[in-house]
């Protein structure tokens, strides 16, 4: 008889003990699991946003702009940043990306029903329907940008300003050659995301109205770079600012959007913190196993020291017991991981919606979170249960191993 079978056979002479401890690991996997697939939506949804509204997977600006940041000095952009797009396509590294010139100025909003201060957001309609992607969260009544001189604008914002589809919109700002630039749109649309840092104060017009309006001529301050993996964004700024330098263009600043300010090192510092807890809420529910084999060992002492004394060696001994420990493990991330797959797939249609417990909350989330599905993810967890399982049996399993045979005999 082979150690896995004699294993599989001692499990089954004591079932309760055994689905107690397939049962604790089974918890603590599953709710690993799921806790996996919430923060990936989580960090999924945060990232989505930051990236798509704020700085693209690379981005691109000039230095001055970037030493200035947090002001959208309009001052500070590119003369042709269509020069810089065409530089930049096809080349290696970056044949999937997508482009996207963009312009961001503080503004004065100004309507019948009084002014706010506000966030103005200008970049190619159609290329903006695939980045910002406002259009899809226009209300009923309204529509998308199609021309000149029209205007979207955030739910909550319009409501502080009073306005409504067909409304005049009055913007005033400091313009590119520090004068006064002072334009009219007409509101178009309405747009709702449930993200509060876009509905509560943020506006999107045409590119060609903010450079009439900013007196910008062809340029723009950034260039957005989205790819289709945002975590090779460190790899692709490295293949831009090579093929920028093969352009001959200079004087520009390429960053990931892993480098740019505190949020994103957060971002990656909570990422990777995650895994410790992983591991920790594991070691946790297969403790029970090391409580549960040390009460075997004890109980089969008698056992232990006959097959010592019919020939067993230590070796056997310890790969005997730890294949027992070990199997519970695996029973137990197995059923885990399988119920933690099934409701991250339930959550990931349904998604949990956290409107009401983000009233106030001013990071570029969405209110309603769906958690992803990720299968890599998920058997990587059921390997972390098995193998904490393993590592909790050996001690048990070294002390039934180290066991002199007479003694365990006549100790029983």
């Amino acid at each position: 008889m082979n150690m896995f079978t004699m294993a599989v056979r001692n499990l089954g002479r004591n079932g309760r003990r055994t689905m107690l401890a397939a049962t604790s690991v089974g918890l603590s996997i599953m709710l690993i699991t799921v806790m996996n697939g919430m923060i990936g939506g989580f960090m999924g949804s945060i990232v989505r946003n930051f990236t798509k509204n704020d700085t693209g997977h690379v981005n691109i600006t000039t230095e001055g702009y970037r030493e200035r940041e947090r002001f959208s000095p309009v001052t500070e952009a590119m003369d042709d940043s269509a020069a810089v797009i065409e530089a930049l396509r096809g080349a290696p590294g970056l044949e999937k990306a997508r482009f996207a010139e963009r312009i961001r100025f503080g503004v004065l909003l100004s309507s019948d029903g009084g002014n706010k201060a506000a966030l103005g957001i200008a970049g190619d309609p159609e290329t903006e329907r695939g980045l910002l992607m406002l259009d899809r969260s226009v209300l009923e009544g309204g529509r998308y940008l199609a021309g000149p001189g029209e205007a979207i604008l955030g739910e909550s914002l319009a409501r502080d300003l009073g306005l409504g589809v067909g409304d005049t919109l009055k913007v005033l700002t400091q313009r590119a050659d520090y004068g006064t630039g002072y334009k009219r749109f007409r509101v178009t649309g309405i747009f709702r995301t449930r993200v509060n840092t876009l509905d509560n104060a943020v506006f999107q017009i045409g590119l060609d109205d903010a450079r009439e309006l900013l007196a910008l001529g062809e340029g723009a301050q950034q260039i957005l770079v989205m790819l289709p993996d945002y975590r090779k964004a460190d790899a692709a700024a490295e293949a831009i600012g090579t093929a920028l330098a093969a352009a001959g263009i200079a004087g520009l600043s390429v960053r990931a959007w892993t480098g740019m300010g505190d949020f994103a090192r957060f971002i990656l510092m909570v990422d990777s913190i995650y895994v410790w807890m992983y591991l920790a809420v594991a070691l946790l529910g297969a403790f029970i196993i090391t409580n549960i084999m040390m009460m075997v060992v004890l109980e089969r002492r008698k056992e232990i020291g006959i097959l010592k004394s019919m020939g067993m060696t230590d070796g056997g001994v310890l790969s005997l017991f730890l294949a027992e420990g070990t199997l519970m493990g695996v029973m137990g991330s197995a059923i885990g991981a399988a119920l933690g797959l099934c409701v991250n797939l339930v959550m990931g249609k349904v998604g949990w919606d956290m409107s009401a417990a983000m009233a106030g909350f001013t990071w570029p989330m969405d209110n309603v979170v769906y958690f992803t599905v990720s299968l890599p993810w998920t058997a990587a967890l059921f390997l972390m249960g098995s193998g904490v399982s393993a590592a909790v049996s050996l001690l048990p399993s070294r002390s039934a191993a180290l066991m002199n045979p007479i003694d365990a005999i006549r100790s029983a």
